[in-house]
């Protein structure tokens, strides 16, 4: 599979130490370059990336205005490249795979790469099994609720296995959080910003070893980086191309891509 990627940054130098960089993975394509946001925008509603590298500081529309600004399609993987520390939180909000201090260390580069393919991996076997359900559900409608009901049986008997609590050492301390009480989960490479309704910590773990801990029948992704307790969500509102978002208690609103809707069927039928 050719990871098809854009790189975005105002210095030209910048830009060449990391094609040099990201030449030594034969499956990383670059497509194009930019050097300000404006271009950015453009290039990746034009060339529907699968990847973007996107500086944070640029004159103009910053890092984090790019994302914003292709909100309304099917959004590439970001991974944040910043001579900046101080901007992880925002990258969690931002969904972002990954992000890089500069210069990229080239371990770095390698691993922000390995969490790509894995989810260029999952979004491609999400689709390719709602694909599957469409099929079923039109050519043998009977089977797929039998599958759905078994599906069911096997996760209730599963339940008791997940956690009620979750133990996170942050700013020093550990804070004990009960799982109900966590309205949304984003992730930004091996870190977790779990947010409840008062607080917001971060948690040194991926988001694969976190779903196995909790309960699926509450906790569903609806992003490729964000998950959501469903029993906090209070209302569904459309958006475009498919996609929509989910309003929390909190009054927070989630997008929910096209590769999750089937979260959303829960809500409206």
């Amino acid at each position: 599979m050719t990871i098809r990627t854009i790189v975005v940054d105002d210095e030209s130098l910048a830009i060449q130490g990391l094609q040099l960089r990201l030449s030594a993975h034969e499956d990383v394509e670059i497509i194009e370059t930019c050097q300000n946001g404006r271009e950015a925008i453009r290039a990746i509603k034009t060339h529907k990336p699968d990847l973007v590298f996107l500086d944070i500081q640029m004159p103009g529309f910053d890092g984090f205005s790019v994302v914003q600004g292709t909100m309304e399609i099917e959004q590439p993987l970001f991974v944040f490249v910043t001579a900046y520390s101080d901007h992880a939180i925002r990258a969690f909000e931002a969904q972002a795979v990954d992000y890089l201090m500069k210069p990229v260390d080239e371990q770095r580069l390698a691993d922000a790469l390995d969490r790509v393919r894995q989810r260029l991996g999952e979004k491609k076997q999400v689709q390719e099994v709602e694909r599957l359900r469409e099929v079923l559900a039109e050519v043998a409608p009977e089977a797929m609720s039998d599958f759905d009901a078994a599906s069911d049986e096997d996760e209730g008997h599963a339940a008791s296995r997940y956690e009620k609590l979750i133990n996170i050492k942050d700013r020093g301390q550990i804070f004990r959080v009960d799982v109900d009480s966590i309205e949304r989960i984003d992730a930004a490479g091996d870190y977790m910003c779990i947010y409840t309704a008062d607080n917001s910590l971060i948690l040194r773990e991926t988001m694969k070893d976190l779903e196995k801990r909790l309960d699926p029948r509450n906790f569903q992704r609806v992003h490729r980086s964000t998950i959501v307790n469903l029993s906090q969500v209070r209302q569904v509102k459309p958006h475009t191309n498919g996609e929509c978002f989910l309003v929390l208690e909190s009054g927070t609103q989630v997008k929910v891509s096209r590769s999750y809707r089937d979260v959303v069927a829960r809500f409206v039928h």
